[in-house]
């Protein structure tokens, strides 16, 4: 049995929990969030707890048990609290600005990338150098915070690109370094 799926999520006071045929629907302070359940998968709800089950003892499906288990979990954080990254430019005459809904990058290219935030993310850059991303839907968050990262990965020498602010580059020697 999964160890993470036999653990219950707990519905704090502020959030409506549905499920109407295949659909959990999610609808809390922050917004609604919505997600198709896979057939496998049965949700029991009572007094404010939703349990995960399956009906077997399939690897597979005993693994799709602890995954939405920690899909519902994240769609309840996601509605109460919302999630947050932070992305950070590192080089000389690297900078961002936010326009409308654009995220405009200068990020050593001969010009600025622009990048949209789509829908359900907000962006907001402090210092020209930090780029914080916040939203609702983990999943998107995360998806769009390594869209932004791939524009210019860390490169290893310099430490120079947009890395994710508790990421730590390992940084390399250059020739020179091995010479005596």
């Amino acid at each position: 049995m999964s160890r993470i799926g036999k653990k219950p999520v707990q519905l704090p006071d502020k959030v409506q929990f549905a499920l109407k045929g295949d659909m959990i629907f999610v609808k809390g302070p922050k917004g609604n969030l919505e997600r198709q359940l896979h057939p496998a998968i049965e949700l029991s709800i009572h007094d404010d707890i939703v349990e995960v089950k399956t009906d077997t003892n399939d690897k597979k499906k005993v693994a799709l048990q602890g995954l939405f288990r920690s899909l519902i979990s994240n769609m309840v954080t996601g509605v109460t609290t919302g999630y947050e990254k932070k992305l950070i430019l590192s080089g000389i005459g690297y900078r961002a600005e936010v326009k409308e809904s654009n995220l405009i990058l200068n990020v050593g290219y001969s010009n600025p990338v622009d990048f949209k935030i789509p829908d359900g993310i907000q962006a907001s850059v402090e210092k020209n150098t930090e780029i914080t991303l916040s939203g609702i839907d983990k999943e998107i968050l995360g998806q769009v915070a390594a869209n932004i990262r791939d524009l210019r990965p860390p490169e290893p020498y310099k430490g120079k690109g947009i890395m994710y602010s508790d990421e730590r580059i390992i940084r390399k020697a250059g020739k020179t370094a091995g010479k005596d």
